[in-house]
């Protein structure tokens, strides 16, 4: 008997956690959802304003492009 109660207790906590880890992910897609609607929100008021973004552009950065570091050293005299 102690063995029976045992095992339904694990199943009751296993199952117990499944449904604890289902209910977190449908709110982490009901708030992706959530986030995705109020950027598309978002861009549509900027688009409304004029607004537009500027694809392809790179961020400035500290970083050199290898084209620069060859530009930056001073060239070997022979």
């Amino acid at each position: 008997m102690p063995e029976d109660k045992r095992s339904d207790d694990v199943e009751k906590f296993l199952s117990e956690q499944k449904a604890f880890e289902d209910r977190k992910q449908a709110l982490i897609d009901d708030l992706l959802r959530q986030r995705a609607e109020a950027i598309s929100v978002f861009d549509e008021r900027l688009a409304k304003l004029g607004y537009k973004a500027q694809a392809g552009k790179s961020k400035r950065n500290h970083h050199k492009t290898p084209a620069q570091e060859a530009a930056a050293k001073p060239k070997a005299k022979a």
